[in-house]
């Protein structure tokens, strides 16, 4: 995976889909940066970046993806690759469903995903040494090189589906206690039923990651 690293830039997603856009990058691609003054966080909000967090975006070919990865998960299947990379790195973050990443019960950082010319452009923005006030900070000290190093090792290992719903899976109680978002109403986690192709039932209703 090669990696552009940007000093400032509004949207490391925005700057990355005009580089595949213009067919400036090769796919596979990332973009880092240490400042970002608009990322893109969910439903449409702004992710408050502060200086020296992560702020990356990667682009993947279609055609890459595991055979078995449904396309509305792509994003819970990526952020749970990082929410492992960062594990095995003695962190206790954990995943909400779908894609964000927590302390204990803050917020720390997200996972946004869509497609662009037959390419998966994720978007991530984790808050690695500092957090603006009600949000976590990720809990060990480690350098942002070493998470995107570990991250798209395991990346390139192409995990299937299978592999990663089955530990996650196991992991979605830690949902119990919290909320999503649905057409803009806010959906509690507490009964939601964790389906095999990453979306949840609640209340009867069958819902998928937006993101």
């Amino acid at each position: 995976m090669k990696i552009t690293y940007l000093e400032n830039v509004d949207s490391t997603q925005v700057f990355l889909k005009e580089l595949i856009k213009e067919k400036k990058v090769k796919i596979p691609h990332a973009v880092v940066a240490n400042i970002q003054t608009n990322g893109i966080g969910s439903r449409g909000n702004c992710w408050e970046g502060m200086k020296d967090n992560l702020f990356l975006s990667f682009a993947i070919s279609l055609k890459e993806l595991p055979d078995d990865l449904p396309i509305e998960s792509a994003s819970i299947y990526f952020a749970y690759i990082l929410k492992d990379t960062l594990n095995d790195l003695n962190s206790q973050v954990w995943l909400k469903w779908p894609n964000d990443f927590y302390i204990k019960e803050l917020k720390m950082g997200g996972m946004i995903t869509n497609i662009t010319k037959e390419t998966l452009v994720c978007g991530v923005g984790l808050n690695i040494t500092t957090a603006p006030e009600g949000f976590a900070k990720l809990d060990i000290e480690v350098k942002r090189e070493t998470i995107l190093s570990e991250f798209f090792k395991k990346i390139k290992k192409s995990i299937s589906w299978k592999q990663i719903f089955s530990k996650y899976e196991i992991e979605f109680y830690k949902n119990q206690n919290f909320f999503t978002h649905n057409n803009n109403l806010k959906i509690s986690l507490k009964d939601a039923e964790l389906q095999e192709d990453g979306s949840i039932i609640s209340n009867g209703e069958r819902m998928y990651s937006s993101r």
